[in-house]
């Protein structure tokens, strides 16, 4: 009923937008949100092994935590839909890989999730706002049924999606949008055709780095970090007007404080490229982390 009541409102505003522009509670509507920004949402999928129920078994499994908190993404997205009427309102989701996997059926499903509201007529608009949810719902499973019954893993390049991609993605040129993108991923970063190193520098985060350098059993491994400038290769500082979202960060069981030093590791990179600000939420029941999204994205 809910949703029934806000296509109801947007359906009005959009049928008698030109009547209704000098009513008072028009004008309160405009003011309210005189200033507020269109969003540009970018979901960025970590589909390694991270998301396989046999090797990485929880409860809720990762994929189902992942599916859920989408879904509240995608609410959101709704939900700024309803801040402006439908003539207005120009929002921009998009659910994206890097690198794209190989199978054309992941691909297609990814394809269905990637709307721009932009160049969208009113009547576009309002079939989005009836269908997103379940479209969204539907090729999502899809996207994680399909992946873990094929059972490659050869990881995810968040590294170099942020050395190379990020900015043509996920930052639109129009300053009238918020640029926001959510990375899902279990913190350690990796993808095989990515392993470039520079001195304590390199494209990604695995435990056997922190073997290496003996960070796990040292007391003062913060300190350490520090002195050998040990973390992931940065190679931009232009990310001014991105704001990062990390989901899902789950250490290994063995290795609880692992997630310390991904913390700082990621910290450390976020601030070298100037991104505007970023929060890093580790893997909780939906309801808990669905909590600090909306902290996030309502500050």
């Amino acid at each position: 009923m809910k949703y029934l009541l806000i296509i109801a409102i947007i359906l009005g505003g959009c049928t008698s937008a030109d009547t209704k522009k000098d009513a008072p509670a028009q004008q309160t509507s405009t003011q309210a949100t005189k200033g507020k920004k269109q969003i540009n949402l970018t979901i960025l999928l970590d589909l390694s092994d991270r998301i396989d129920p046999r090797s990485n078994p929880s409860q809720p499994q990762h994929f189902e935590r992942d599916s859920t908190l989408i879904s509240y993404l995608t609410d959101y997205f709704l939900r700024q839909m309803t801040v402006e009427n439908a003539y207005a309102t120009k929002g921009k989701i998009r659910v994206i890989f890097h690198p794209n996997p190989p199978d054309p059926g992941i691909n297609l499903a990814a394809k269905k999730l990637n709307i721009d509201l932009s160049d969208m007529e009113p009547k576009e608009k309002k079939t989005v706002y009836k269908t997103l949810a379940a479209t969204v719902a539907e090729n999502i499973g899809n996207i994680y049924k399909t992946t873990i019954s094929q059972a490659q893993w050869p990881g995810s390049d968040i590294w170099r999606f942020f050395k190379n991609d990020v900015k043509d993605v996920a930052v639109d040129s129009d300053t009238t949008y918020r640029n926001i993108l959510v990375v899902f991923t279990d913190g350690y970063i990796y993808h095989q055709d990515s392993k470039d190193n520079d001195a304590n520098r390199y494209a990604y985060i695995l435990p056997g780095l922190f073997d290496k350098y003996n960070l796990r059993k040292d007391k003062k491994w913060s300190e350490t970090i520090d002195k050998l400038d040990f973390g992931l290769i940065s190679k931009r500082d232009d990310l001014n007007q991105l704001e990062v979202l990390v989901l899902e960060v789950a250490p290994s069981p063995e290795n609880r404080n692992d997630e310390d030093i991904i913390r700082k590791v990621l910290d450390k990179w976020f601030s070298e490229m100037k991104v505007k600000r970023w929060k890093i939420i580790n893997s909780d029941l939906p309801e808990s982390t669905q909590k600090k999204i909306h902290s996030f994205l309502e500050s």
